[in-house]
């Protein structure tokens, strides 16, 4: 084969890239109703029947062995052991009817979390990533954290760059003594200085000679964590000493409460996106002692949580948003408690644009499969993002200059939002 064969596949390389480029849908990503989002995240699959959609009148085998209560608004019923989010029910959005059929708590996972089906050929960013990208840092914080930890592997950046990551605490707000890891200086201010001094030194002989995202990654990183710790505002963000023991008291003082609580106080401060993770919800066996074990202090501090933005004019401005990657077996197996059930499955809105007091489509009679306005990935992640004010078929741009759309498709969901 000619060189003049190699030169000329060169340039039509670097020509398709440039058209690629070229073609990119570009939206400027503006603020929305939603300045903020509290993700909160139930890992293992809970059961939908159990929490936001009983089936009072369903046969035994299909109702389950939990009862269901009223709210403060008509003609919606919630589980019988969501007694605390019954009474803020007229500032929750309940989706009924959200269905993606990925069976495998993996698969699910990424589908909530990137608002994809699972590729073999590419790694999707999560949405709080995204908002990193789009958005960038306010106040001086992280615009992306995760509590306590990033939980799972599609919480990450996927293709974007890795300075788009969620900000671990490294510890459990729950536990005695909490403090976030990287926010102490373990040596006195002017050796701290002293040693920034070299480290720059260093990094700028070195930038002069590496250009790659893991150094442009590391290096932000680093100012980051420079103005975390050099900025008490910030630092005050992270500190649930500073909230009252009543405050504390009523989120409740447990793994729910305090995680829930954290993310009040970030979102106030100015972070943009919290992931926080509860519980375990993967119960297969005794439905009704998981759910006794897990529920109350869930239902403890998401009702706390939603009253307290309320009270702090933080509602209007910050979606929350409960999710678990699918939903539980219509009928109760034979172990007393139901299996992975993705075909239909509950999610909850609450803030950020979105209308209160009300259910969104709903599920047939046994909580098997949707009835009315079934409600797939894209048209949930769509209506998220569109509240937050991202466009959501912008393409970002992929490894090989490969312009990728942050939802492949989706409709906005327009009857819940105000």
């Amino acid at each position: 084969m000619k060189r003049r064969y190699f030169l000329k596949a060169g340039v039509l390389g670097t020509l398709g890239a440039s058209l690629a480029r070229a073609d990119q849908k570009h939206y400027d990503s503006k603020e929305g109703p939603a300045k903020s989002i509290i993700f909160i995240y139930l890992p293992g699959g809970m059961a939908h029947q159990e929490t936001f959609d009983p089936k009072p009148f369903a046969p035994l085998e299909y109702r389950g062995p939990l009862g269901s209560i009223s709210t403060n608004v008509a003609g919606i019923r919630l589980g019988e052991l969501l007694g605390k989010t019954a009474k803020v029910a007229d500032k929750i959005a309940i989706i009924r009817s959200i269905t993606h059929g990925e069976a495998a708590h993996e698969r699910g996972t990424h589908n909530m979390f990137t608002g994809y089906r699972p590729s073999p050929a590419l790694q999707y960013p999560s949405m709080g990533s995204v908002v990193a990208h789009e958005f960038g840092p306010r106040k001086n914080l992280p615009p992306y954290v995760c509590i306590p930890n990033q939980p799972n592997e599609y919480a990450g950046t996927g293709y974007l760059s890795s300075s788009y990551s969620g900000f671990g605490l490294g510890s459990d707000p729950a536990s005695e003594g909490f403090e976030v890891r990287d926010l102490k200086v373990p040596v006195p201010d002017e050796r701290f200085s002293r040693r920034r001094r070299v480290l720059d030194i260093v990094n700028t002989d070195f930038n002069k000679k590496q250009n790659a995202d893991s150094v442009s990654a590391v290096n932000s990183f680093y100012d980051r964590a420079y103005s975390l710790i050099g900025d008490q505002n910030a630092k005050d963000a992270f500190d649930l000493e500073k909230e009252s023991a009543a405050t504390r008291d009523k989120y409740g003082r447990n793994t729910a409460g305090a995680r829930m609580l954290l993310a009040r106080r970030l979102v106030e401060f100015g972070t943009r996106f919290v992931t926080l993770t509860y519980g375990g919800w993967d119960m297969h066996d005794n439905i009704a002692n998981g759910m006794k074990s897990q529920l109350p202090a869930f239902d403890q501090g998401f009702a706390t949580l939603i009253e307290d933005l309320d009270q702090r004019g933080l509602l209007d401005s910050t979606l929350v948003c409960v999710v678990s990657e699918f939903g539980r077996t219509p009928k109760i197996n034979n172990r007393a408690g139901r299996d992975h059930w993705p075909k239909v499955f509950s999610t909850v809105l609450a803030g950020g644009g979105i209308k209160g007091g009300m259910t969104y489509g709903t599920s047939n009679a046994t909580a098997s499969e949707p009835d009315q306005n079934p409600v797939n990935i894209e048209d949930w992640a769509a209506t998220i993002y569109n509240r937050l004010g991202i466009v959501a078929d912008k393409e970002l741009m992929a490894p090989g200059d490969r312009p990728i759309e942050i939802v492949d498709g989706g409709k906005i969901l327009t009857d819940i939002l105000i």
